[in-house]
């Protein structure tokens, strides 16, 4: 199963203060077992939420909305993509990793959906397309 990670901002992570050479070290050496083990299959740190903007959409209506916003606490700072045997395994890894901010923080883990869990809506033509499009870009 697929699991993505998310590593929750904080205010530090909001004011692009920049995680220390320790934390680098570890965070690479976290990183570099989970490559070892076969779980890592994608992962980046993500610039303060000032440098971004959020897409509002109503209806037809299309909004820009410039960064930065008002809940640290529900950014995300970072993210992997673990491919992992369960849910468990999972959590497993992530009691492993080193403290990605200066204080207390959160990781927090959802599945992916599946081809599975579509059901019927996910015809034979639609499940020809998406793994067309995934060998495009390199996931088949």
């Amino acid at each position: 199963m697929r699991v993505m990670v998310f590593v929750k901002a904080d205010e530090h992570s909001e004011a692009g203060e920049m995680p220390s050479e320790e934390l680098l070290a570890a965070m690479m050496n976290y990183n570099e077992e989970l490559v070892k083990a076969g779980i890592m299959r994608g992962g980046d740190g993500l610039q303060p939420s000032s440098k971004g903007v959020r897409i509002r959409f109503k209806g037809d209506e299309r909004t820009v909305i410039d960064g930065p916003f008002a809940e640290t606490k529900e950014l995300v700072a970072g993210y992997w993509i673990w491919e992992v045997k369960s849910m468990e395994e999972a959590i497993e890894w992530a009691k492993r990793c080193p403290n990605p901010m200066l204080g207390e923080s959160d990781l927090e883990l959802r599945p992916f959906f599946e081809a599975e869990d579509f059901g019927e809506a996910l015809t034979p033509e639609i499940r020809e397309q998406e793994e067309r499009l995934r060998q495009q870009i390199g996931e088949a």
